[in-house]
């Protein structure tokens, strides 16, 4: 019960400062809208279905950061889209902006295990999948402890101790702890990877194909 009422504090929390951020940055949202449409073009909303709670399926919406697939351009896998001006986008976490109408539909919150590929969710170990025993977040502990610079194994032992450990006061070290980490852009890529490779289950990760 105590879990309970602690669930329901966090979402109140969420939906609150959710809903005031969405409207703190919609001009910024307004302006990022205008640069994908010019630089990247159309659309400007990425959106795509990612598992949820209990790895309940998704839509989750962010603003579009890589061009569009273009064969004759060489534009076919993640690194030859992804852009200088996606790469900073992404940086600077300007993209996720949308996802915060994830969080007041009540598909994220605003900190717990980052929701990923729903083709990864067969490939966790039942210990991994435990990750999914929580609300998905906007950040989490991965987030500030290395981002795309950790290991897929490390970043689901830190995402299975939040869904054990979890607390209001740990979610607010959390929330700023992801500013200093987007102010210092720590660990936006792996060590020379464009994007994060994929998760492909036991063993090391491979680059995307």
């Amino acid at each position: 019960m105590k879990r309970t009422g602690a669930n329901r504090g966090k979402r109140a929390f969420d939906v609150a400062v959710a809903a005031v951020l969405l409207v703190l940055t919609l001009p910024i949202q307004l302006a990022t809208a205008i640069a994908v449409r010019l630089r990247l073009g159309n659309p400007v909303i990425f959106r795509h279905t990612r598992p949820g709670l209990h790895a309940e399926p998704f839509e989750l919406i962010k603003f579009r950061s890589m061009s569009n697939v273009d064969p004759a351009k060489g534009h076919t896998d993640n690194a030859s889209r992804m852009t200088p001006f996606g790469i900073w986008l992404r940086a600077s976490s300007l993209d996720e902006l949308p996802s915060l109408w994830n969080v007041i539909r009540g598909d994220l919150s605003l900190v717990g295990p980052r929701p990923l590929m729903m083709s990864y969710v067969p490939r966790y170990s039942p210990e991994q999948a435990r990750r999914h025993d929580v609300r998905p977040g906007i950040t989490g502990l991965a987030q500030i402890s290395g981002r795309n610079a950790l290991s897929w194994e490390d970043k689901f032992l830190l995402d299975v101790h939040y869904v054990d450990h979890h607390t209001f006061v740990g979610d607010l070290k959390i929330l700023c702890g992801t500013v200093r980490s987007v102010v210092r852009r720590d660990g936006i890529t792996e060590a020379g990877e464009t994007t994060s490779s994929d998760f492909l289950g036991t063993g090391e990760p491979l680059e995307s194909p």
